[in-house]
């Protein structure tokens, strides 16, 4: 049978679809694009926001266009959050939470056997231990994403990620390493730690152990040569993870640190566990730690309760940090969490006005910030060929493309003089091509 996955939202839904095809490639299933004619299609959804369930829904519906007679799979955190609305959707056959990703084919199996529609939703709530995919193979050529935790406890008050994901639960150190291991034997030179909330690894554990001493011993294992760190809650950036983090030269100066709002106000309505002035402390220990380092963060606007006054605050902290880039969402009210149902709600006309202002300073600090690079070398981890080019990143997350010609140069770091830009994109030569 023939089996397709469409994966929405982040890179820990992507590490799981991984894990999804490599249980039905165990048994014998084939594997095919999305857009082919599939027997069994699974969408992997995310509810982080309304545009997110949105997503979930028009890519369940598009299943039956390509397949009026397939299997439909609902699976993941949409499911798991919205199991009503999902139940009313007649393209759905299987609809299955978080939990219950790791016995997928058994599903599909009981479903091809009693020919019954079938839901499995656990109580994420009550799980308390790290659900592991065991050995999952990696079909990427240069950069293998890794999910090392799962779950989040901060509870923030516009976000339904802690009710779609449950509690904190950090993989073993031990199975990160092994797989790594088995990564670097593949020759994948990068990989990118991922998971609901990072900085919270190693919480769970009944001994002392956290993501610092898990990054010391993957930092140890030869033949990979970049570390990348997925998002981060900025409480973790203290003085002693800095100091040991600098120790490491596999870590990659990019660092996406999640700030959501420049008002203090507005973060204390989040409820998020910092002020702008901690955060400002925390950016000026990276800067002053790393010397070419790359801030980048998401910003909600819009936030129930954002006057003008707030947004002007916000806009001016954001001035001065200057990311190099900003992820800029309009706040959407997430049935179940507390900003959904606090009074002076934001209208749709101000948060887009919001969010065009903050993405013209984004795209203005990443132009700014790319300029500064011209006639400088770099160190490009090249990817993918895209035209006439082929494109890589740098360690700070900068793409920077080359002509190819009849270069072959996927998955090597190169040297890269920087000599033009395209757009938000870095163009290089090569030292031998100039030569």
């Amino acid at each position: 049978m023939k089996v397709a996955f469409y994966t929405l939202g982040c890179k820990v839904n992507q590490y799981e679809t991984n894990g999804m095809i490599q249980e039905f490639l165990k048994r014998n299933y084939e594997i095919v694009l999305f857009h082919e004619k599939a027997d069994v299609y699974i969408i992997n959804t995310c509810t982080v926001t309304n545009m997110s369930d949105k997503k979930s829904r028009q890519m369940i519906r598009r299943t039956k266009e390509l397949n009026s007679e397939s299997i439909v799979v609902a699976v993941g955190c949409y499911a798991q959050v919205a199991r009503e609305k999902l139940e009313e959707m007649k393209e759905i056959d299987l609809i299955l939470g978080v939990n219950e990703k790791n016995k997928i084919v058994d599903y599909i199996e009981e479903y091809l056997q009693e020919k019954k529609k079938i839901e499995k939703i656990s109580d994420v709530m009550k799980q308390i231990e790290y659900s592991d995919f065991g050995e999952v193979e990696y079909s990427e050529k240069t950069r293998a994403v890794i999910k090392i935790q799962d779950g989040c406890d901060r509870f923030c008050s516009y976000c339904i990620i802690p009710y779609a994901r449950g509690r904190v639960r950090s993989r073993k150190p031990e199975n990160v390493v092994k797989e790594i291991r088995k990564i670097a034997k593949k020759n994948i030179k990068e990989v990118v730690l991922t998971g609901i909330h990072l900085a919270s690894y190693g919480k769970d554990f009944k001994e002392e152990y956290h993501l610092i001493d898990l990054l010391e011993e993957i930092n140890q294992i030869e033949g990979i040569e970049r570390i990348r760190l997925g998002s981060l809650e900025p409480t973790l950036i203290t003085e002693e993870f800095v100091k040991r983090l600098r120790k490491l030269e596999k870590i990659c100066d990019h660092f996406h640190l999640s700030l959501q709002s420049g008002c203090d106000e507005t973060l204390k309505r989040m409820n998020r566990k910092y002020s702008t002035e901690d955060f400002r402390i925390i950016v000026n220990r990276l800067r002053e730690n790393y010397k070419e380092v790359a801030l980048t963060t998401d910003i909600i606007v819009g936030f129930p309760g954002e006057t003008e006054e707030e947004f002007k605050k916000t806009y001016e902290f954001l001035q001065d940090i200057h990311f190099y880039k900003m992820h800029v969402f309009k706040y959407s009210p997430r049935e179940g969490t507390k900003a959904a149902i606090m009074e002076d709600q934001v209208d749709g006309n101000r948060k887009e006005i919001r969010s065009n202002k903050l993405i013209e300073m984004s795209n203005k600090n990443e132009k700014e910030d790319n300029e500064k690079y011209l006639g400088k070398k770099l160190f490009v981890l090249f990817e993918e060929k895209d035209g006439e080019y082929i494109k890589g990143h740098t360690t700070n997350y900068k793409v920077v493309k080359v002509k190819t010609e009849d270069i072959q140069i996927e998955n090597e770091i190169k040297e890269v003089e920087i000599i033009g830009e395209d757009g938000l994109e870095l163009i290089g030569c090569m030292k031998e091509e100039k030569e």
